[in-house]
């Protein structure tokens, strides 16, 4: 190739590789917050005695999931919710057989989404046994997506997925609750959580989290 045509292809591809590093500065997709110390946020439970502390930290605002997530879940009718849970003991605490469950101020019962769940939801794909029926009326439906490879990154990155917290440790990861059809689902919600065990095997007390705290200090949306 004559050198007078080969410098425009050289020049091409830099620019090409400057855009895409541009890119991809600007996108760096799924950000882990930095959890702090659990008693840090506004709603959250201790056990004394076991000197474990659990907080929940919903991200209900753009404010806050921006910059964290590249997947809209409000759009999605699931709220993200990050928790935390210090172990100020001096021994471990197993979370592998914890339960978590929000329960609205209605008394509607919600368990954290599942990794399928969550794909479904954001593909728009109805679970089996809920598919519509055939109905004449014009009304709009979803138009079914797939889930791209990124996303389903994000999902795993950022799911709660700890199995034990470290003496002086903390622990964090999201939960995701399908909140679709229910008005404003953290007032007056509780967050328990339970099944945590100390080093003997011995279940902690349940913890119930009150999510109007963080609703106290919220920021108006």
């Amino acid at each position: 190739m004559p050198l007078r045509l080969a410098m425009p292809v050289v020049a091409v591809a830099v620019a090409a590789m400057l855009l895409a590093s541009q890119v991809a500065a600007k996108d760096p997709g799924f950000v882990m917050p930095k959890p702090a110390d659990a008693k840090a946020y506004p709603a959250h439970d201790t056990s004394e005695k076991e000197k474990v502390t659990i907080a929940a930290d919903p991200y209900d605002l753009p404010a806050k999931t921006q910059g964290v997530f590249r997947i809209k879940y409000k759009e999605e009718d699931l709220l993200p919710v990050l928790l935390i849970i210090t172990n100020g003991a001096g021994q471990p605490v197993a979370l592998t057989g914890m339960q978590v469950e929000l329960v609205t101020r209605k008394r509607v019962k919600i368990q954290p989404a599942t990794e399928d769940d969550i794909y479904r939801r954001i593909a728009r794909q109805p679970l089996k046994g809920d598919q519509p029926s055939a109905n004449p009326l014009p009304f709009p439906r979803k138009v079914k997506r797939s889930v791209k490879k990124e996303e389903q990154q994000e999902v795993q990155d950022s799911r709660f997925a700890a199995k034990a917290v470290e003496p002086q440790g903390t622990q964090a990861g999201f939960l995701f609750f399908d909140v679709e059809g229910i008005d404003d689902p953290l007032a007056g919600a509780h967050l328990y959580v339970s099944g945590l065990r100390n080093s003997q095997g011995q279940e902690l007390i349940f913890f119930d989290i009150p999510l109007e705290r963080y609703l106290e200090r919220a920021p108006v949306k």
